[in-house]
């Protein structure tokens, strides 16, 4: 019975701290809802807040990302695509999926599905797109695959391109970001989702324009959760997946992007997934900024340097370039690792190279040089330097006296062979 209890003991310690080792980057006094997010900094990837970000979740329409991405990378955006039956039908999208009411042989530009893709979260753009691309559903997921790998992402199966649940389909809100933040480098992919509205024109097969659609991201479009920085990206909802959502916003030169997986409610006046979004936003853009670790011309540290009659001269170490890092981390308990040179002795010349200082923030390291402060000379020293320089002034004298002649000479030879 002690030996249960010591193994449940044991057991509980280590979830214990994996939950704080998870979500624990900087102070925050706030409340996630969603059981899986991510937030990363989308110009370098780094991880600013985590929950559960490497569970296994189902990604419902935010599968849709990848979609574009392919489409975007094998297609012109005035190709034209002619709709199969397939694509319209009950077996490929079910009656309860969102569609743009394509019609079986309707011709539409790769540009118009693109915007019907991402902006209403169309079901049958997917399909239609997807054989265009590659012929059929299943090859097209192979592709996905193919392409979620060389991305980076390590918990992620595609096997449709709009994301109608099937328990084969399965990512990470870590993985979801490594797609949203590599889809977000494309300029048209990019341009289309911060679209807040979207139409279908008039077609071989549809003579009103009334197919017209509203962005399904409440960051761009409702009233109760409007974020006035948000650029995208993509929202996604089935009963399984529960609400997601890949969502970026960019303030000044600052772009972020989180990931919510299986968020609960989703009402008119409630909404946990935009409700995270913008919690972690706001806590990145108050929290995450370029901070000076270290100036330079700094004196990190002093330290004795023994000169040849046995007495002493300090050294002051100083910090050769400036250090800055964007973190959340409060940086006033961070410390550094200072390397000096083994066996420094005079002469040192102010400016000389002594030894190197590093920060490891983030998992990141931050280093520069530690230079001289000021010179430390031995005074047995002075008069051979002088003496030195002494020669040095001589021999530069003597080089330019010779040149001189030399050219005195050339010349003379110059106006006697023209006399």
């Amino acid at each position: 019975m002690k030996l249960k209890f010591k193994y449940l003991f044991v057991t509980l310690s280590i979830i214990l701290l994996l939950s704080i080792f998870t979500t624990s980057y900087a102070n925050n006094n706030f409340d996630i809802y969603s059981p899986s997010c991510i937030l990363i900094d989308s110009n370098s990837g780094k991880i600013l807040y985590e929950k559960n970000a490497y569970n296994k979740m189902y990604p419902a329409s935010t599968t849709k990302i990848m979609t574009a991405i392919l489409v975007l990378e094998n297609c012109k955006l005035n190709d034209i695509v002619t709709v199969s039956e397939n694509a319209v039908s009950l077996n490929s999208v079910p009656e309860s999926y969102t569609r743009a009411n394509l019609k079986s042989g309707e011709k539409l530009s790769i540009e118009d599905l693109l915007n019907v893709l991402l902006i209403p979260s169309a079901n049958d753009a997917a399909i239609a797109l997807a054989e265009h691309v590659s012929g059929s559903v299943d090859e097209f997921s192979k592709i996905m695959n193919l392409k979620a790998k060389e991305i980076g992402c390590i918990n992620t199966n595609f096997v449709n391109p709009n994301g109608v649940h099937n328990t084969n389909q399965f990512t990470t809100a870590y993985d979801m970001s490594l797609i949203g933040r590599y889809a977000m480098e494309n300029d048209t992919f990019r341009k289309i989702v911060t679209k807040t509205s979207c139409n279908l024109p008039i077609t071989n097969m549809y003579d009103k324009d009334d197919r017209k659609f509203k962005n399904t991201n409440e960051l761009l479009t409702s009233d109760n959760y409007y974020y006035e920085y948000t650029t995208g990206i993509k929202t996604g909802y089935t009963d399984s997946a529960k609400n997601c959502i890949v969502a970026s916003c960019k303030k000044d030169d600052h772009e972020l992007i989180v990931v919510v997986l299986g968020a609960n409610k989703m009402t008119s006046s409630e909404n946990d997934r935009a409700h995270d979004c913008i919690t972690l936003f706001n806590y990145a853009i108050e929290n995450y900024k370029e901070k000076i670790i270290s100036n330079p011309e700094t004196t990190i540290k002093q330290i004795e340097i023994e000169l040849s009659n046995n007495t002493k001269k300090t050294l002051d170490v100083l910090v050769e370039k400036e250090i800055k890092a964007k973190t959340i981390q409060d940086i006033s308990t961070l410390k550094p690792e200072i390397t000096i040179n083994e066996n420094l002795q005079s002469p040192i010349l102010k400016g000389f190279i002594v030894g190197k200082i590093s920060y490891t923030i983030d998992n990141i390291t931050y280093t520069s040089n530690l230079i001289a402060g000021n010179n430390v000379l031995d005074s047995d020293i002075l008069p051979q330097v002088f003496s030195s320089l002494l020669f040095i002034l001589l021999l530069l004298i003597f080089i330019t006296i010779l040149k001189s002649k030399k050219k005195r000479k050339d010349k003379d030879v110059f106006m006697k062979f023209y006399k």
